[in-house]
């Protein structure tokens, strides 16, 4: 084999973004997804400080402005309809609260798919059932039946990475959970919603409902949370999850019953727990994981996409630079990224605390967080990685 034959488990960003830049750097790439397809819509993903840089070096710039939802900003609101606070998405030159690059997940997934498509082997319905590796490779057993060897598998499977657990642990050992579930899906556009996010948050149960406007005028994002000190519904059992939110979010006020009743006619339902994942490795041997599977920061930090971009990037040029020597380049990953993550991590837990607390604990020392929060955004360094094939450095400007 050539050295760099690379399997790569998930569909959605991470995996497609890596598949990008694995490519860019000489490798032969396969991308297996248990779904049959691509997922559409899904929640609005942000790329804040260098995840804009690296989407600039994709050259997929253009394509991603093209496609964000268009968010003009975000008011929250009190029960009764009143706007008590204003964000606007050039607030912090669009790295604020509402980003300027802000994009639908299946958008941007279908955008990174599109790119590499035709250089990139997908197989969509499938999934690594078994795997074993040694000092030379990975053999991979499919749910299909099939069988194959490559150097290196990656698993940007996400939060519930059926890989990690294979070959790091259960997910127990991995998965914090941070007391909060969140819920989204569209609904059509009743609200007269105009490029404006309406938030709704009530401090005394800790539960929120929101409205987000979408690229198509006649429909909106509806998001609800609400605490939760476990969470035991099966994350695939969808009705199981839509009583539960009906239950948890009864008698909330503002929008939320014309919100809840869509909950049996949306085309796109999602529950899951907030949660991220802690490892103190993200590699063993010949098998690594990226994304949400590794470093998990949780929507409440706003920047698991981010950290899905960059680290595509790092891990991609670290193994290209390493002479696809594993070891060696899940170690320059690891160390480029580390600090990234914990940043991002961090804001998620603090975002959580503070919606959690009383208002008067909920102030936060803006002075003291301003260099985490910076860290977040702009908290790795991308290295040009001269003498690294890029098959596709002409449009690729910074850096090189």
């Amino acid at each position: 084999m050539s050295g760099n034959r690379v399997l790569v488990a998930g569909a959605s960003i991470a995996g497609p973004a890596l598949a990008h830049w694995l490519c860019r750097r000489g490798a032969e790439v396969t991308v297996v997804e248990r779904a049959p397809g691509l997922r559409p819509g899904g929640q609005a993903v942000d790329a804040r400080g260098v995840a804009k840089e690296v989407i600039k070096r994709m050259g997929l710039d253009t394509a991603v402005r093209a496609a964000r939802t268009e968010t003009a900003g975000a008011h929250t609101v009190d029960v009764d309809g009143n706007v008590l606070e204003t964000f606007n998405a050039d607030d912090n030159g669009g790295d604020g609260f509402i980003a300027d690059i802000e994009i639908l997940r299946g958008d941007l997934s279908e955008i990174l798919h599109e790119d590499t498509r035709d250089a990139v082997e997908y197989v969509f319905g499938d999934r690594i059932a078994e795997l074993t590796q040694d000092a030379d490779g990975v053999d991979v057993t499919f749910a299909s039946g099939a069988r194959r060897r490559f150097d290196l598998v990656i698993g940007a499977d996400g939060l519930h990475s059926a890989l990690r657990a294979m070959v790091f642990g259960p997910r127990e050992r991995f998965v914090r959970h941070l007391g909060l579930v969140l819920a989204f899906y569209s609904v059509p556009n009743e609200f007269g919603l105009d490029r404006w996010m309406i938030d709704h948050q009530d401090p005394a149960s800790g539960r929120s409902a929101g409205l987000r406007p979408l690229k198509d005028p006649t429909r909106a994002m509806a998001m609800l949370s609400f605490p939760s000190d476990g969470f035991d519904v099966d994350y695939r059992d969808i009705d199981a999850q839509k009583d539960l939110l009906r239950e948890r979010m009864a008698g909330l006020g503002w929008q939320t019953p014309r919100i809840l009743a869509h909950l049996d006619d949306t085309p796109d339902f999602y529950l899951d727990q907030v949660a991220q994942v802690v490892m103190d490795r993200w590699s063993a041997g010949r098998v690594g994981l990226i994304g949400d599977a590794a470093f998990c920061s949780s929507p409440m930090s706003g920047g698991g996409t981010g950290l899905a971009l960059v680290g595509a990037y790092l891990l991609a040029g670290e193994l290209a630079a390493a002479g696809w020597d594993p070891e060696a380049g899940f170690a320059g990953y690891e160390q480029r990224m580390r600090s990234y993550v914990e940043a991002n991590q961090e804001i998620g837990r603090l975002h959580i605390r503070s919606r959690a607390a009383d208002a008067e604990e909920a102030e936060l020392d803006m002075e003291a967080l301003m260099p985490l929060i910076e860290r977040a955004i702009n908290g790795a360094a991308l290295p040009g990685y001269a003498g690294v094939p890029d098959v596709r450095a002409s449009v690729s400007p910074a850096g090189r």
